[in-house]
């Protein structure tokens, strides 16, 4: 009998009481016997009696951020940022993040398949499918393109690639991102940067000579305007003058030498004197 007790206090210390906390969903793994395997159902938020012949991983259904990086300060104390080639085989490093959830109703199907808990899911499975990704779809675009413009249309084509793979298995991938710059080889950056600063150069060249041509444009057709202007008073004065001297009669001279003339007979004419009337 005291064995018994011993042996029963024995499996009770061993068994534990486990919590799934809120915001997880909890997945029981038999280690032995007839039912080894995964038990079909899902656990909800609460508190679990596990024996000695099982295992309880909790899977979070929050939404889930993870950095791949060569920091130590981020992500892992290990180098996980990745490396790829461009379309001629050119070197190059990033580091990428993943913001993804995993579906509550799901959780089993992915704990069959991978058999592991959220982390080892992270950092094996979806990082080497973001890997692979990546790879394929770097290798179809030349260094300048990945670095400058197509930055983030290859991580867009990468991000749609592993979502694909993982969609069907409950775990929806939200964003895939770039963190930071793409790293390149010394000498490569230098060139790139130096053509990147030539085209930028000659774009502003560019400006500044439609700038100074659209100024040009400008005076001109201040000075096509100022010409007219005086153009069209200059044809206005001729035209006055045309019905002025068109009005001009000989009857209409001695007319305005009448009205103008104040009575007074003029006493001088030439060399002649002339009599005053007043005399």
């Amino acid at each position: 009998m005291k064995k018994l007790s011993i042996l029963l206090l024995l499996l009770l210390t061993l068994a534990s009481c486990s919590k799934v906390p809120a915001g997880y969903v909890g997945v029981k793994f038999y280690l032995l016997g007839g039912d080894k395997g995964v038990d079909s159902e899902e656990l909800s938020p609460g508190r679990y009696w596990i024996g000695i012949n099982e295992e309880l991983y909790n899977f979070p259904t929050f939404t889930q951020n993870y950095v791949w990086t060569s920091s130590k300060d981020e992500g892992s104390i290990n180098d996980e940022s990745f490396n790829f080639q461009d379309i001629d085989g050119l070197e190059l490093n990033a580091d990428v993040g993943i913001t993804y959830k995993i579906s509550p109703d799901q959780v089993t199907e992915i704990f069959e398949k991978y058999k592991r808990g959220v982390e080892e899911i992270t950092d094996i499975y979806l990082r080497n499918m973001v890997r692979d990704a990546l790879v394929e779809t770097s290798s179809q675009f030349k260094v300048s393109h990945i670095y400058g413009i197509g930055k983030a249309e290859v991580m867009n084509i990468v991000e749609a690639k592993v979502r694909e793979q993982v969609g069907t298995l409950g775990i929806e991938v939200e964003k895939l991102y770039w963190i930071g710059r793409i790293k390149l080889p010394p000498a490569v950056k230098e060139s790139i940067d130096m053509k990147t600063k030539a085209t930028q150069l000659a774009m502003q060249k560019e400006n500044e000579l439609r700038q100074t041509e659209a100024e040009k444009q400008k005076l001109l057709l201040k000075a096509d305007g100022e010409a007219g202007a005086i153009l069209k008073v200059a044809e206005a004065q001729a035209k006055a003058n045309r019905l002025l001297n068109a009005s001009i009669t000989k009857t209409l001279v001695e007319y305005k030498k009448i009205e103008k003339w104040d009575g007074i007979l003029p006493k001088f004419s030439g060399t002649n004197a002339l009599i005053s009337v007043d005399e």
